[in-house]
């Protein structure tokens, strides 16, 4: 007999989603968390804090209201990073306690402190007092979520020297910055810097930023950026840093010295795997801490599931959830719904299916449509001349193979597109739906008669 059914490790999105799916179908459930990071990465270092973060930027530097009031509005002169931690803080603190009454609600154990194997259904908790605890559990979930990865030829100090979840422990708004790594993470606190006035240069190996979105989208960011003073480095490494009393220096491998006050690494994420004991487990993780998982996110080990990668936390939530249904015999299927993509920068970028670049090398025929935000009275009143919405249609079937939104809320609006994608809508039922007036939502029917009109076009003039 088993203490529980079900043991989690990690109360992040997905350790939460499976921990509850479990709990309804009224299995024992117990969860492991260290004291201070109940709700995971997610809520204490990772999303939340630095999507809250932003909100309080757009705030504070009223940079979205530019356009309607002019390029020297401000809601405040002298941000402080007090300013912006008092919000973060207060956001963190109620998350940290919406997950731990979502848990207490569904009779869910929460154990405090470091779980590792010593079997593979036995498990040893720290609590970080000098104390350990043996349990055991029939079916185990490993949901430890993951770090910033640190190359070791980097002397992180915290102060000068740091990556994404230093960011809140900065003591000052810094003058000048340098972010190492243009992925989703760097460009985001790029942009966020930017808009707090701080001098950016992005370092970057490849020859562009954020490659799997909409090339056209990208240069529209990358235009918005360097209109912040944004200063791009592409094609270029960083062969060392030198942290001194007053700044930093980072050395290029071609020979650029940039200084600055601060260094952000942005190396993407590494999972937190490391102190679990998997060998005795029976299971091996890879370099970036990975364990191998079937579709039902099972690992060799038939009992023990791990969910977390691409350490999105949209994702993580369904690979949770899946991984509990499976574990108890609950039928799951793995949705073909395509998920969306959210990169919460300054403005957004969000999207889903494919990019042109994609159809065209899979030879797929499509058509674009597309609705300019400074064309929608919605964009005018909210004060954004620039979003943009495309619409990526097939001329065959006339279904959705991708929708990609540059802008205000960009990360909300997808999920219009997303829905007809998955209930295997046309782009007619977005020509025929009647959206409220004034919307941005109403981008997509403007996209939609643009492509609507192309194909009608091309049918007329092939006779």
């Amino acid at each position: 007999m088993y203490d529980y059914d079900l043991l989690v490790i990690g109360s992040g999105p997905g350790g939460q989603k499976a921990a509850i799916a479990a709990a309804k179908l009224d299995r024992r459930v117990a969860v492991v968390e260290r004291p201070e990071m109940i709700g995971g990465v997610c809520v204490n270092t990772g999303t939340i804090p630095s999507k809250t973060l932003r909100e309080a930027i757009l705030y504070l530097t009223g940079i979205d209201q530019r356009e309607i009031y002019g390029q020297s509005y401000r809601v405040k002169d002298e941000i402080t990073v007090a300013d912006l931690t008092a919000r973060t803080r207060h956001v963190v603190s109620r998350e940290s306690d919406v997950v731990r009454n979502q848990l207490a609600r569904n009779r869910i154990t929460i154990m405090p402190g470091i779980a590792y194997f010593v079997g593979p259904h036995a498990i040893e908790i720290d609590d970080g007092g000098g104390r350990t605890r043996k349990i055991t559990a029939e079916k185990v979930v490993i949901a430890t979520g993951t770090k910033p990865a640190r190359p070791s030829s980097v002397a992180f100090d915290e102060k000068t020297i740091i990556d994404s979840d230093g960011i809140i422990n900065l003591e000052r708004v810094p003058r000048s910055m340098v972010v190492a790594g243009a992925g989703v993470i760097g460009i985001e606190y790029a942009s966020m810097f930017a808009a707090l006035g701080t001098k950016v240069t992005v370092v970057e190996k490849r020859d562009r930023m954020l490659e799997f979105c909409d090339e056209e989208v990208v240069e529209a960011l990358k235009y918005h950026l360097r209109d912040l003073a944004v200063t791009f480095r592409f094609g270029e490494t960083v062969a060392s840093v030198e942290s001194h009393p007053e700044g930093t220096i980072t050395m290029l491998r071609s020979g650029k010295k940039i200084p600055a006050d601060t260094v952000l690494y942005s190396a993407g994420r590494q999972g937190m795997t490391d102190g679990l004991n998997l060998p005795a487990a029976g299971l091996t993780a890879d370099e970036r801490g990975r364990i191998t998982v079937d579709e039902f996110f099972r690992t060799k080990v038939e009992h023990i599931y791990a969910v977390g990668f691409p350490a999105l936390a949209a994702t993580s939530m369904e690979q949770g959830r899946l991984a509990a249904n499976h574990a108890f015999g609950e039928t799951v299927s793995t949705s073909e719904i395509p998920q969306p993509i959210g990169i919460y920068s300054i403005p957004e970028i969000s999207f889903v299916g494919r990019t042109e670049e994609q159809l065209t090398d899979a030879c797929v025929p499509f058509e674009v449509g597309v609705s300019r935000y400074r064309e929608l009275a919605r964009g005018q009143i909210v004060g954004d001349s620039y979003g943009v919405l495309k619409l990526l249609v097939s001329p065959v079937d006339r279904k959705l193979l991708g929708v990609h939104v540059f802008g205000t809320i960009a990360t909300e609006l997808i999920h219009i597109g997303q829905a007809v994608m998955g209930c295997g809508g046309t782009v007619d039922y977005l020509v025929d739906a009647v959206f409220n007036y004034p919307t941005l939502s109403e981008a997509y029917k403007v996209a939609a008669l643009d492509a609507t009109n192309k194909m009608r076009a091309v049918t007329r003039l092939s006779g």
